[in-house]
C-alpha cells in the first residue's frame, strides 16, 4: 500500500460532509430532520427498542433524542409504549407512515448518491459500497483498538 495516501479520515470526512448537505434538502422535502431521519433508519426493520437502546445505536444523548422522538409521534411516524416490566423505560417502534416516509426520502438520497457513485466504474462503484458496509459494520473498539 503506498504510504502517501491520505488517511481515510482525511478522505471520508470532506466526502461525509458533502454527502450530508445534499441531504439536507431532500429531508426538508420529505418533512424530516437529520436526527428524525437518522431515528427512522435505525427504527425500519429492526426489533423493538427502547428510548435508552436506540439513543445509544444512533450515538444521540438520551435527553436531547426526546425532543425528536416527540416530533416523529407527533407526526405519527413512530410510536411509543410503556415497557410493562419497567414503568420508566418506554419502547420505540416505527410505524407503517414511518416507514413510507423513511422509505421516500431514502429513495431520494440514494438517487444523488447513485449520481456520484456515477463518477466510479460500475465495479469499483459495487466494490466501494460493498467495502463501505463491511468496515461501517465494525465495532468502534475494532476500529479504535480499545
Amino acid at each position: 500500500m503506498d504510504a502517501r495516501r491520505r488517511d481515510l479520515a482525511a478522505m471520508i470526512a470532506p466526502l461525509q460532509r458533502a454527502l450530508v448537505a445534499a441531504e439536507q434538502p431532500v429531508l426538508r422535502a420529505h418533512g424530516l430532520s437529520m436526527w428524525g431521519y437518522v431515528v427512522l433508519d435505525a427504527l425500519d426493520g429492526q426489533p423493538v427498542r427502547t428510548q435508552a437502546a436506540l439513543a445509544e445505536f444512533i450515538g444521540a444523548d438520551k435527553s436531547r433524542l426526546i425532543a425528536v422522538l416527540d416530533e416523529l409521534e407527533k407526526d405519527k411516524l413512530l410510536e411509543r409504549t410503556r415497557d410493562p416490566a419497567d414503568r420508566r423505560a418506554r419502547f420505540v417502534t416505527i410505524t407503517d407512515e414511518g416507514r413510507r416516509k423513511h422509505a421516500a426520502a431514502q429513495a431520494d438520497i440514494q438517487r444523488n448518491e447513485d449520481r456520484v457513485l456515477a463518477h466510479l466504474p460500475a465495479t469499483d462503484r459495487e466494490a466501494f459500497v460493498r467495502a463501505l458496509a463491511a468496515l461501517s459494520a465494525l465495532p468502534a473498539a475494532e476500529i479504535t483498538g480499545g
